[in-house]
Parts: structure tokens; C-alpha cells; sequence
């Protein structure tokens, strides 16, 4: 890209990232501007308003590319903005997880981002629906979502990894394993109590490689159903997913597909998208094939468990 191509609209989430991703942020426009490019800066107010600003962005003839600044929610929001658009989007992770950023093979680190910009590689991007809300990583019903609902209850600004102990604790203890009824490509899978994972990604918190097989830009969505009743039944889950031997094991359900439904027959049943709250039962989900251009560092790999546990206590 050069910049005689037009402008970058230049994304910020104010609110996300810790100090050291800030001064990424900052490193990186630097770099931009003292190459000649013209950098539009715009500070979110709302994840909608990062939606809105990137809509804005798709249909300007003079915006060249889209860089966004933040974390999961904040580049789900951009990339729902740009969907069908031909402006390509960067992603510099500024959040806790940054879990499409890492799929992506981003490591938060400026020599990456500069050297990604630089060779303009592209991969397309699905996007899920859940509901007519967005996602581009993973939806999670159940034990999952619960989870979120309680992090976001106790959030004032960014979060840690160590915002997550007390609330995983708390819902390990106290989770009733409600019946959930799993439906794809209008085949029942199951209906019983579990965990349910849908998404457009390998990895999730911390590097667990739920999805084995997701490949983001596939056009396809993997759903992972975990039957699970108790708390033993859910530590052997984990462990098993630790190891990446669940997804061929007998109390687990592995598909690819391009719809979901999923129904409960109680309320309680709590979901979550990208990390934040999701809609409630029941959710229907579809897959939009090749929604964004993103640019990706080429070659570059999913972080694993112990790379991202690095990260995570700095």
C-alpha cells in the first residue's frame, strides 16, 4: 500500500489494552505517519459506535484499509462494519485475549504489525450470526456463558486474565448442567445436559484448542458439543482438551456445518460471543462466507497454551 492509495481510518477502543499495547498503538501510527500515510484517527464511544465508524469507513471512496485497535469485541464490531466491503482491516490486539488476533498469528508485538502492513498479505474472513448479532471468533452456551455473564457484572474498564479466576471458580461450584438441544444443518444432534462451543476459530481462552479443525476463513462453522452433567464429567473434559484428544472421544460431538440451533427447555441457560454477553435461547446461527479481507502475517501460527500463559502473567 502506498499512500497516495487514500486514507487509513485508524479505530481506537480508548478503554481497552493495558499500557504496554497502548504504547504499540501509538508506536504504530507513528510509523505511519512518518511514511507519508494519512492516518484518521477515531476513538470509539460503544462497541456500536466502532460498528458504525467502520460502516462509514467501507463506503468512503478515499479510505484505503482499516486498522483497528482493540480487542475482541471491539474488532468483531469493525469487522460486522466492513462486511462485504473490499477495504482490507488490520488488527493490532489491545485487548486481554485477543483471540482472532492470535488465531491470526499476531503477537502483539510493533516488529509484527509493521512487517505484516508491509507485505499486504490477505486471507478472507467468515463471520458467524447469532441471532443478527456478530461474531468472529466463538459462542459459548452454558457453563461458558455464565461465566461471561459474571465478568461482565463485576467489569469497570479493561480486564485481566486474573478478573477470570474468581468468576470460573464461583460457576465450577455452583453450575447446574442445564439440557440444551443441538441442532446443525437441520439435523438434531443432541438434546441433553452440556456445554456447547460454536465458532470460526481453533483456539480459545488461554490457547485451548476446543475447535480442532476451524479454519476462520472456510466457510464453514465447527460446533463442539461436550455432554456434561457434573463437575467430574467437566474436569475430564478439560483435561482431555488440554491434552487435544477430546474432539474424537464418545461424550463429545464434533461437526462442521453452516447452521446452528440451539434451544434449552429452561432460561437459565447463559451464552456469550466473543467474550461478551450473547443473546438468549433460543439462538439461531449462520455462517457468511468470506465476509472481510483481513491482512494476516503470512505463515505465521495459532499461539499455543503455554505461549499465551506467558503473555498473560507478562
Amino acid at each position: 500500500m502506498k499512500p497516495d492509495d487514500g486514507y487509513i481510518a485508524y479505530i481506537v477502543n480508548p478503554k481497552s489494552g493495558a499500557t504496554g499495547s497502548k504504547l504499540t498503538r501509538r508506536r504504530f501510527e507513528q510509523y505511519l505517519l512518518k511514511r507519508g500515510f494519512d492516518v484518521r484517527v477515531s476513538l470509539t464511544t460503544s462497541l456500536e459506535n466502532a460498528c458504525e465508524l467502520a460502516t462509514d469507513a467501507a463506503v468512503e471512496y478515499d479510505c484505503a484499509m482499516v486498522v483497528v485497535v482493540g480487542g475482541d469485541g471491539t474488532v468483531r464490531e469493525v469487522a460486522h462494519g466492513l462486511e462485504g466491503s473490499d477495504k482490507p482491516l488490520l488488527i493490532v490486539p489491545h485487548g486481554t485475549e485477543n483471540l482472532l488476533a492470535n488465531e491470526l498469528g499476531f503477537d502483539e508485538k510493533l516488529k509484527t504489525i509493521i512487517r505484516t502492513f508491509e507485505a499486504e498479505y490477505i486471507r478472507p474472513l467468515d463471520l458467524g450470526i447469532a441471532n443478527g448479532r456478530c461474531f468472529t471468533s466463538i459462542a459459548g452456551f452454558g457453563f461458558d456463558g455464565q461465566i461471561v455473564k459474571r465478568v461482565s457484572e463485576q467489569r469497570d474498564g479493561h480486564i485481566d486474565h486474573f478478573d477470570y479466576f474468581w468468576p470460573i471458580w464461583r460457576t465450577f461450584w455452583n453450575y447446574k448442567f442445564d439440557p440444551m438441544k443441538v441442532e446443525v444443518d437441520g439435523e438434531e444432534i443432541f438434546d441433553g445436559p452440556c456445554l456447547v462451543f460454536v465458532g470460526n476459530i481453533s483456539r480459545y481462552a488461554l490457547g485451548l484448542q476446543i475447535l480442532h479443525y476451524a479454519d476462520f476463513g472456510d466457510g464453514l462453522l465447527d460446533v463442539c458439543v461436550y455432554k456434561c452433567a457434573s463437575q467430574l464429567h467437566l474436569v475430564k473434559h478439560s483435561v482431555m482438551t488440554i491434552l487435544k484428544q477430546h474432539a474424537d472421544t464418545r461424550d463429545v460431538i464434533y461437526r462442521q456445518c453452516k447452521n446452528i440451533s440451539i434451544s434449552s427447555k429452561t432460561d437459565s441457560v447463559m451464552t456469550e460471543i466473543d467474550g461478551d454477553p450473547g443473546p438468549a435461547l433460543p439462538v439461531q446461527i449462520k455462517i457468511i462466507p468470506q465476509a472481510v479481507n483481513c491482512i494476516v502475517p503470512e505463515g505465521a501460527k495459532p499461539a499455543g497454551i503455554r505461549t499465551r500463559i506467558i503473555r498473560a502473567i507478562g
